[in-house]
């Protein structure tokens, strides 16, 4: 059985794919049947990382740095001729605090911006040497080009995080920014400038021979305990590495089939690649939350902010309109909500907390930093509908739960005395968060959760893996990161990126300390 089906391009078809920017690539050679050592299906920021690592580009302490925690610096100190991959991160990571509740995560964040949550600018300690003997055979795969769901994002959206945040190893978002003569607002940047970062940096470290694009994962099964499977199969691995021990051999006997298709100018195509190993890096933005409530399947209720961003274009909605309705307290619903008031759409907008709940996320943002969303939390305090307010076009209905919705396109809510109220709207955009589709996983992934008995959550039921290396409890060879794994900020999945290559080099005996 071939590693690839259906995947060959003639040479003219492959130039002209390049042209167009589509990255197929010789991974897919029908007449190779060894198994790739990796496979990353997601190709955002947590996937551009890893392959950046795996791609043999290795982080060793910077001769003369010196790092602001005394202990941090007085063990890194003790190996420092060793690269960071190579040691031991679970003693490295002891006794770090942060904004994180991974230690890995804190360990590489704080290496690569050590005083950064104190407001300081202190440079990294970490150095970067390209050596191509640890480089490690791999392929990413993702739906668009890279940057995951930041492709998503309209262009003139403004971060969450701080714009020096956003950045990944050895190549720093300010220093780009400057080259491109740009500059933070608020220290924050826009989802446009982050896409088009981590296209340039994919670019810039040689990476692109990594990347499929255009592809959708459909399948991901084990085979080790199949022998009808594994048996078609060459075992030959393509690790270019000196053999491995025989007493490794469990350890190192995994072998996952990835099935999905691809799509370039030509057309959609199937295929099938074998790997040793499968890193999950889909992110948590590809399956928007419903409410669960009747008519909300009807055509003018949708779920994604990109969809009002179009009825705005093709004038479906404006300013003589009925109201549209926005559901949810969240920063996606209040850019919804800045995107219609820039637009003059009229808006009704209904959230189930009250405006002073602590834990509303308005509640625990810097005014000075987030201004626009201070604006938009003023307003839902002020515009009550019980009385007349002081923004123009815009309603707002706290502590109000969705009953339904009607085919004339009537709201029912009812409020927190139970009392029940209809409004008039021509469109609806239920802005209440999102979960990861894991269709692609036996179970959709759920046998791989924290909680084997709920869906995966980023924030309630992330998938179950060991903090030190990433990898899953549950299916050896299978690693998840990012919001998979609970890292919900781009600054934190890079943690993720460095304690999977540093587990995939010390599997494949790549001579550890």
């Amino acid at each position: 059985m071939p590693r690839v089906l259906a995947c060959g391009l003639g040479g003219a078809q492959k130039s002209a794919d390049r042209k167009k920017g589509t990255m197929l690539h010789t991974h897919l050679d029908q007449n190779s049947a060894k198994p790739l050592p990796v496979v990353i299906i997601g190709n955002g920021p947590s996937g551009i990382c890893l392959s950046y690592l795996l791609s043999g580009y290795i982080p060793y302490v910077r001769r003369g740095s010196n790092h602001p925690n005394p202990i941090l610096q007085r063990k890194l100190e003790e190996t420092r001729e060793v690269s960071i991959l190579d040691q031991d991160l679970e003693y490295l990571s002891e006794g770090l605090e942060g904004r994180s509740s991974s230690p890995v995560a804190l360990l590489f964040d704080t290496l690569l911006r050590p005083d950064t949550d104190f407001g300081g600018t202190a440079d990294s300690v970490l150095t970067w040497w390209h050596q191509p003997n640890k480089a490690v055979p791999h392929l990413v795969l993702g739906k668009n080009f890279p940057g995951g769901a930041w492709h998503s994002i309209e262009g003139s959206m403004f971060t969450l995080s701080r714009g020096d945040w956003m950045g990944l190893p050895d190549l720093q978002f300010k220093d780009w920014m400057s080259r491109k003569k740009k500059g933070f607002r608020n220290n924050r940047a826009t989802a446009g400038d982050i896409v088009q970062y981590y296209q340039y940096y994919v670019a810039n470290k040689s990476l692109k021979k990594n990347f499929l694009c255009g592809t959708v994962v459909t399948s991901v099964k084990s085979l080790h305990e199949d022998a009808d499977y594994s048996s078609q199969v060459s075992r030959d691995s393509r690790w270019d590495l000196p053999e491995k021990p025989q007493d490794d051999s469990k350890e190192t006997g995994n072998l996952f089939q990835v099935d999905g298709f691809v799509t370039t100018i030509s057309g959609t195509q199937p295929f099938s690649v074998y790997t040793e190993n499968v890193i999950l890096a889909t992110g948590t933005y590809d399956s928007p939350s419903w409410l669960g409530v009747k008519g909300e399947d009807l055509p003018f209720v949708h779920h994604k902010l990109s969809a009002l961003e179009d009825a705005a274009r093709t004038k479906e909605t404006g300013t003589m309109s009925d109201p549209i309705l926005i559901v949810g307290a969240g920063l996606t619903a209040a850019d919804a909500i800045l995107f219609a008031r820039h637009c003059s759409i009229p808006v009704i907008h209904a959230f189930r907390r009250s405006v002073s709940d602590p834990a509303l996320i308005f509640n625990q943002l810097p005014k000075t930093m987030y201004p626009e969303y201070h604006k938009v939390h003023q307003m839902m305090k002020e515009e009550v509908a019980s009385g007349p307010g002081l923004y123009e076009s815009y309603v707002s209905l706290p502590e109000h739960h969705i009953m339904s919705f009607t085919e004339d396109r009537k709201c029912i809510f009812r409020d927190r005395s139970g009392r029940q109220k209809v409004y008039n709207i021509s469109m609806a955009f239920v802005l209440i968060g999102s979960n990861p589709n894991l269709s692609y996983l036996p179970n959709n992934g759920v046998d791989l959760a924290v909680d084997c008995e709920q869906p995966v959550s980023s924030k309630r039921n992330p998938i179950d893996v060991d903090p030190f290396t990433y990898e899953s409890v549950h299916e050896k060879g299978l690693y998840a990161m990012g919001p998979l794994a609970g890292d919900n900020f781009v600054r934190f999945v890079q943690g993720g990126a460095l304690a999977i290559a540093s587990s995939l080099l010390k599997k494949a005996n790549k001579n550890p300390p």
